[in-house]
């Protein structure tokens, strides 16, 4: 990565703009929720260039030639903050001929309170950087906000009516606070499975056991064989969610993203009801 980074930093500085000459400022997002937010927000005024594309792990992922060049023209980065590479990445290119703004918006992406939490604070950026836009901004992240809002009161009010505050489940960590803001009871979380031991499967299915588990929910970015023999060890049901808009069919956007990784927990519970 770091002999990646020296070798095209410079080329992406020499010849960027060969490669990126846009009528609108280029916002670079490190991922495709934020890139998401952000074109939501800066609508037709800006033009948006995501690094890591949707459906790949933020901690599997190498840099490209062509997110190089496109950080060496932005006015704008727009970061998660856990982003290893990015802080080097963002000395490498920031000179005094071309200045960056920065902007960290750490998550929990996937909870819609503090997704409309992330939509003002893009916009306050946005704001800042193109000042005489700011009423634009501020307008359209009010209305994409509406939208979390509206989304946020459905999910939760089908949620209180399945009564999943009773259902106790274990969570890959990437979806835990998505499965517990719904209402589920999350009685155990664990991380990467290339980090887990039989060890770790075993104390995991102890307290399965011990709690009644009935689901574990995998992240399918993060890979899902462990989720599914814990399943199998526990005898509960496995759910597969997706962390990033695309992969699964009807999950195009962020909104149709929660909504379809909802109802498939809640789908699941039918058999108990």
């Amino acid at each position: 990565m770091k002999k990646l980074l020296g070798v095209i930093v410079s080329v992406g500085i020499t010849f960027g703009l060969a490669f990126f000459v846009l009528a609108t400022p280029i916002v670079v997002t490190s991922d495709a929720i934020l890139g998401e937010f952000t074109q939501h927000i800066g609508g037709e005024l800006i033009e948006v260039f995501t690094i890591i594309p949707s459906g790949f792990c933020p901690a599997h992922y190498d840099l490209r030639p062509s997110d190089i060049r496109a950080v060496s023209q932005a006015v704008l980065v727009i970061s998660v903050g856990h982003e290893q590479w990015m802080t080097s990445l963002l000395e490498s290119i920031h000179t005094s001929d071309h200045p960056v703004s920065t902007l960290q918006v750490p998550g929990p992406q996937k909870r819609l309170d503090r997704a409309a939490e992330m939509a003002d604070e893009i916009a306050a950026a946005l704001s800042e950087v193109f000042p005489d836009h700011a009423a634009t901004f501020v307008s359209n992240a009010e209305a994409f906000k509406l939208k979390l809002a509206t989304l946020a009161t459905a999910l939760k009010a089908q949620a209180e009516e399945l009564g999943i505050e009773t259902v106790n489940v274990i969570s890959m960590k990437w979806q835990a606070l998505f499965v517990s803001w719904l209402g589920f009871d999350v009685v155990a979380t664990y991380g990467m499975p290339e980090d887990l031991s039989l060890q770790d499967l075993v104390e995991l299915k102890k307290i399965g056991e011990e709690n009644d588990v009935v689901m574990v929910i995998d992240n399918l970015q993060s890979g899902v064989t462990f989720g599914a023999k814990l399943a199998r060890e526990i005898g509960a049901m496995h759910a597969v969610l997706t962390g990033y808009p695309g992969p699964l069919p009807g999950t195009t956007t962020y909104l149709e993203m929660l909504e379809t990784n909802a109802e498939m927990l809640f789908s699941a519970l039918e058999p108990f009801q």
